[in-house]
């Protein structure tokens, strides 16, 4: 049986090389790959059937694995986010202005990019050992439920991705909540 660690470099690996992961996060599983890869991006969005439009969050295990994809904040903006994420016990996705070569495929129709630093072990290793940001979607067909499990995921999409890094996710907690850096409007909440 492969160790906790050996499961994470096989993630990796399968990030870097173009692939599609599973993983869990703060309190649903995510979908994953590499942010810089348009293949891809566009095979994520296949198997999810999301509208490119809509975007995708990324995800990171710090605010510098996130910067090469925003525009530069204003200082006490970047400290909001950065407090929200150290000091939250739930975690706060926010909306900020995005680079104008970030590809479509993750900023959809916008301007700008969700983004997220996470909490969950997991996520914050695969993140350090990838020595970058993910995208995180919720593991679900575009409209329908998340899921929270690894058998869940297993039924969903077992055929349809290259890997599934097992663990747990929060079964009382709620999706992100998601808000406006520029402005703090909600623009989803989690309860």
């Amino acid at each position: 049986m492969k160790s906790q660690k050996q499961k994470l470099d096989q993630a990796v690996t399968v990030l870097q090389h173009g692939g599609i992961i599973a993983y869990p996060t703060e309190a649903v599983y995510g979908l994953g790959c590499d942010p810089k890869n348009l293949s891809a991006l566009k095979k994520l969005l296949v198997i999810k059937q999301r509208e490119k439009e809509k975007g995708l969050i990324l995800v990171a295990a710090n605010f510098e694995q996130l910067k090469p994809y925003l525009l530069p904040l204003e200082k006490n903006i970047e400290e909001k986010l950065l407090k929200s994420w150290q000091d939250s016990h739930r975690p706060t996705t926010w909306i900020v202005p995005v680079k104008k070569e970030v590809s479509d495929y993750l900023k959809g129709r916008f301007n700008t990019l969700a983004v997220r630093v996470s909490k969950h072990p997991i996520v914050k290793e695969l993140c350090e050992k990838f020595n970058g940001a993910i995208v995180s979607t919720s593991a679900n067909i575009s409209g329908q439920e998340s899921v929270r499990t690894v058998e869940q995921v297993k039924q969903i999409f077992e055929n349809k991705i290259d890997f599934i890094l097992d663990g747990e996710t929060d079964l009382n907690a709620q999706p992100s909540e998601i808000r406006d850096a520029l402005t703090n409007k909600i623009i989803r909440t989690a309860n």
